[in-house]
C-alpha cells in the first residue's frame, strides 16, 4: 500500500513574519527583569521591587535542613541562595513548586484560610513562580506562572493559569515608560468617535479631570498641561512589580497579566485582567467575577464588575458597577453608576447612572448625571454627517425612555424627559424638566416644559432624595449636587422663561396677524404669560431652533410652565435664605438684613464632573494651570474641594440674585413685608409640592389597568406596600410640618 504525503508550503519569513520565540539560558530565567540600559546608575535589578515592599519582614537565608525539606517536598530552584524567608517560615507547607530568581516568602504557618466557603491550607503548592515578594501566611496554589508579583498578607491564590507583569507595566495609565513610543500611549476617545476629544485614563481621575480635558480642545496649552499632569504623576523608570494587597482573593482566573490589585478585592473566574489598576480597600471592596475580560483601565474603589463584561480603555470611578455582559469602551464611568447588559462606546459619564437593559446603546455622549437609561433606548447610533464624529451633550437628570433613538449632534437641558419614539432629526431642548415628544401622527414634535412639576413630581423629589442616600464614595473631593433646583437649573428657567415669553409673542401676533417685532422691551407675551385667559389657551405655540427640521416644533401647557418656572425660583431664593440664617444662627431681622449682600447678580454655572461651579471659578481654574500656579492634578482636585468648601455662599450668592431678578427688586427694597409674603409664599409652594408627590403616586394606585392584575385592594397592598404607609411620601410629610414649624419659629423671632 502506497503511503499518500502532501509537500507543506514554505512559508517566506518576510511576508509571512513568523511568532518571535526567543531562547534563552534556563539559568537567566527569574533574573534581568530590567534591561542594562535602563537601570540608572549603581542600583540593581531589585531597586524599585524593595520600594515597593513595606511589607516590614525581616527575610533570610535558608538553612540545610530548610532546603532538605523543601527538595523533599518536591520542590525545584535554580539557585536555593535566591530564596529569603522570614524567621517564621515552615518549610513543610511549600509542596510541588518551581522556583526561579529571587523569591522572598513572609511567615508561613500550620493554618488555613477560609473565605466564602473556601479552605485551604497556607503555602504554596503547585505552582511555577518568578522573582516575587509573598507575605505573611499567603496561599498560592495551582498558578501555573506566576511572575514579578509583590502579594500582601493572608492573600490566596488558587487556580490561575498566568500571573504576570511586564517591566513596562503601566497598570492601565496612560503614560510611557522608559524608551517607549508615543503611539504606546493609551487614551480613552470620550465624547466624539473620531477621538477628538481623547484624555488619558490615570488612577485617581476624577469626572471633573475628564470633562475639562474633553472639552476645552481649543486651549492648547491646557491640554498640553494635562498630559504632562498625568505623565509627571507616574515613574517612568522601568521594572516596577504588580502589587495584590492584603486579604485580596484570587481564583479560577485564566490570566492577569501588568495589573496592580489593592486590598480585600475578590477577583474569581475571570477570562482576561490586562493593564490594570484595581483599588480596592477594607472600606470599599472591589469584587471582578466570572467570564469578564477587562483591558486597559482603572477600576475605582468599592467597583463590581461581573458576569461576561468587556471593558477596554475606560475608567470606572469608585463604587460604580458593570453586570450581565455589559459592554464598557473608550468611556469614563461616573461614581455610584451601573451598567446592565448593555453597550456604552465613547461616552463620559458623570455621577449617578442608571442602564440596566440588554437592548440599549450608548455613544458618543457627554450625560451630566443623575440619568436613566430605558429599554431599547439608543443615544447616539445615527450619525447624519459624512463621518463618526457627531456627539450628544444631556444635562442631569437626562431620562430617554422606552425605544427612543436620537441623532448627533442634540442637546438637552437638566432633567429632560424624552418619550418613546425615533426622533428622525437633530434636537437641541433648552427648556429644563421637558417631556419631549414626536408625534407622527401630525409630524411634528411637541415639548411640555415643566413636565415632572405637573405630573411626576414623586419621581424627581425622591430621586433627589436618593440619590445622597446612595453616594457611597469614600473620598468626596468633588461635592455632588443632587437637588433639582440648583444653579444649572435655576439657570435654564430664566433661560425659559425668556423663551417661553418669545415664543407666545410671536404666536399672537401670527394670530392677530400683527408685524412680529424683535423687540427684548416688548411686555406682551410676559402679560399674557402671568394673566392667563382664554386668548392664550387658543394660542398655538411654536418653538423655534429646538429640531433641525421643518416641521412644527409645538409648545404645549406654556402658561402652567411659566408660573411653575417663576414660582420655583422664588422657592429656591427663599430656600436659600432660610438656609443661610440657620448656618449663620441669625436671630433678628436687622442682623439678617444686614448679613445681606448688597450688590448681587446671577452668574452663569457649569456642571463640571456633577460639581456645580460658577464660570468665572473654573476660568480662573484654567487660568492658574496656564500661569504654572497649578502644577499638577493634586492641585486640581484641592481646587475642587477648596471651592467645594465655599459652594453654600456661592449657591446663597445665585439664589439670592435669582429672587430678586424674579421679583424685578434690588437689595434694598427687601424689606419686612416683602420678606414676609416670601416666606408666607414657600410654605404654599411647599405644601403643592409635597401635596404632588403624594398625588403621582396615588396614580399608581387608583388608575383601573393597574388595579385589574389584582383580586383586591388588600392583595394590591400587600404586593405594591400602602399607599399611605410609602416611607418616602411619610418623609416628604415630615418634612413639610417641620418646614411649617420653622417658618413659624422664625416668623416670632424676627417679629414679621
Amino acid at each position: 500500500m502506497k503511503l499518500l504525503t502532501r509537500q507543506l508550503p514554505v512559508l517566506n519569513s518576510k511576508t509571512h513574519p513568523m511568532n518571535e520565540i526567543r531562547k534563552s539560558a534556563l539559568g537567566s530565567l527569574g533574573y534581568n527583569f530590567i534591561a542594562p540600559e535602563y537601570l540608572p546608575k549603581g542600583k540593581n535589578e531589585y531597586y524599585l521591587r524593595n520600594k515597593q515592599n513595606r511589607s516590614g519582614i525581616q527575610y533570610r537565608g535558608l538553612t540545610a535542613h530548610e532546603i532538605e525539606v523543601l527538595v523533599r517536598n518536591n520542590n525545584t530552584s535554580d539557585d536555593w541562595n535566591k530564596i529569603w524567608v522570614s524567621d517564621l517560615f515552615d518549610p513543610e507547607l511549600v509542596k510541588n513548586c518551581r522556583f526561579f530568581g529571587l523569591v522572598r516568602i513572609g511567615k508561613l504557618e500550620p493554618l488555613y484560610l477560609e473565605f466564602n466557603n473556601i479552605r485551604l491550607q497556607v503555602g504554596l503548592y503547585d505552582s511555577t513562580i518568578i522573582s516575587c515578594d509573598f507575605g505573611d501566611n499567603v496561599v498560592v496554589s495551582n498558578v501555573s506562572f506566576m511572575s514579578h508579583y509583590i502579594t500582601g498578607n493572608e492573600v490566596m491564590i488558587i487556580n490561575v493559569n498566568e500571573l504576570a507583569t511586564t517591566d513596562h507595566a503601566k497598570f492601565g495609565n496612560g503614560v510611557l515608560k522608559e524608551g517607549e513610543d508615543e503611539s504606546l500611549r493609551i487614551w480613552l476617545e470620550v465624547c466624539n468617535e473620531n477621538a477628538g476629544r481623547s484624555i488619558l485614563p490615570f488612577d485617581g481621575m476624577l469626572p471633573g479631570d475628564a470633562y475639562l480635558w474633553s472639552r476645552h480642545r481649543a486651549d492648547s496649552v491646557l491640554m498640553e498641561k494635562f498630559k504632562q499632569f498625568t505623565q509627571k504623576q507616574f515613574d517612568t523608570h522601568r521594572g516596577y512589580y504588580g502589587k495584590i494587597g492584603d486579604r485580596t482573593v484570587i481564583k479560577n482566573t485564566a490570566i492577569i497579566k501588568d495589573v496592580w490589585v489593592g486590598s480585600d478585592a475578590y477577583i474569581k473566574g475571570a477570562n482576561k485582567l490586562k493593564n490594570l489598576t484595581i483599588k480596592s480597600s477594607p472600606e470599599a471592596k472591589s469584587q471582578i467575577g466570572e467570564g469578564c475580560e477587562i483591558v486597559n483601565g482603572i477600576i475605582g474603589v468599592g467597583c463590581r464588575i461581573f458576569y461576561g463584561v468587556k471593558a477596554v480603555r475606560f475608567v470606572m470611578a469608585s463604587h460604580s458597577q458593570l453586570k450581565y455582559g455589559a459592554r464598557l469602551i473608550n468611556s469614563y464611568l461616573g461614581n455610584n453608576a451601573t451598567i446592565s447588559c448593555c453597550e456604552v462606546l465613547n461616552s463620559l459619564i458623570f455621577p449617578a447612572h442608571e442602564q440596566h437593559h440588554n437592548n440599549s446603546f450608548l455613544c458618543a455622549a457627554l450625560v451630566m448625571g443623575q440619568s436613566n437609561m430605558a429599554a431599547g433606548a439608543t443615544i447616539g447610533s445615527n450619525h447624519n454627517s459624512r463621518g463618526a464624529d457627531g456627539e450628544i451633550i444631556a444635562g442631569r437628570g437626562f431620562w430617554p425612555g422606552l425605544c427612543v433613538s436620537l441623532k448627533h449632534n442634540s442637546m438637552f437641558a437638566t432633567f429632560t424627559l424624552i418619550a418613546k419614539g425615533d426622533f428622525p432629526a437633530e434636537l437641541n431642548i433648552p427648556l429644563p424638566f421637558s417631556l419631549v415628544s414626536n408625534d407622527v401622527t401630525h409630524d411634528k414634535l411637541v415639548v411640555m416644559p415643566g413636565y415632572w412639576f405637573m405630573y411626576n413630581m414623586y419621581a424627581l423629589a425622591r430621586n433627589a432624595s436618593k440619590y445622597p442616600d446612595r453616594d457611597k464614595r469614600i473620598d468626596k473631593t468633588q461635592l455632588i449636587e443632587y437637588d433639582f433646583l440648583a444653579p444649572d437649573s435655576i439657570n435654564e428657567m430664566f433661560n425659559a422663561l425668556e423663551l417661553l415669553i418669545k415664543f407666545t409673542e410671536k404666536a399672537y401676533a401670527i394670530k392677530n396677524e400683527e408685524e412680529i417685532k424683535e423687540n427684548k422691551d416688548s411686555k406682551i407675551g410676559g402679560r399674557l404669560l402671568d394673566e392667563p385667559s382664554e386668548e392664550l389657551n387658543e394660542l398655538e405655540i411654536l418653538a423655534e431652533g429646538f429640531e433641525n427640521s421643518h416641521r412644527k416644533v409645538q409648545l404645549i401647557k406654556v402658561p402652567q410652565a411659566y408660573i411653575l418656572f417663576k414660582e420655583l425660583i422664588v422657592y429656591y431664593g427663599v430656600s436659600q435664605l432660610l438656609h443661610f440664617i440657620r448656618r449663620h444662627q441669625i436671630n433678628s431681622w436687622e442682623k439678617f438684613y444686614e448679613a445681606l449682600p448688597k450688590r448681587v447678580s446671577r452668574t452663569a454655572w457649569k456642571n463640571i464632573g456633577g460639581q456645580l461651579m460658577p464660570t468665572n471659578v473654573v476660568d480662573k481654574l484654567i487660568e492658574n494651570i496656564h500661569s504654572g500656579k497649578i502644577k499638577d492634578w493634586e492641585s486640581v482636585h484641592a481646587y475642587y474641594e477648596k471651592n467645594g468648601l465655599l459652594y453654600n455662599d456661592q449657591k446663597f450668592q445665585h439664589a439670592f440674585a435669582s429672587l430678586l431678578e424674579i421679583l424685578n427688586i434690588s437689595p434694598k427694597d427687601l424689606d419686612k413685608n416683602i420678606f414676609r409674603k416670601l416666606i408666607d409664599d414657600s410654605v404654599t409652594t411647599k405644601e403643592w409640592m409635597t401635596k404632588s408627590i403624594y398625588e403621582s403616586r396615588a396614580k399608581d394606585y387608583n388608575n383601573e389597568f393597574r388595579k385589574m392584575v389584582y383580586e383586591s385592594r388588600e392583595e394590591m397592598d400587600n404586593v405594591l406596600g400602602q399607599l399611605e404607609e410609602n416611607s418616602f411620601i411619610k418623609q416628604q410629610k415630615k418634612e413639610l410640618k417641620k418646614f411649617k414649624k420653622n417658618i413659624s419659629g422664625l416668623t416670632k423671632l424676627f417679629k414679621l
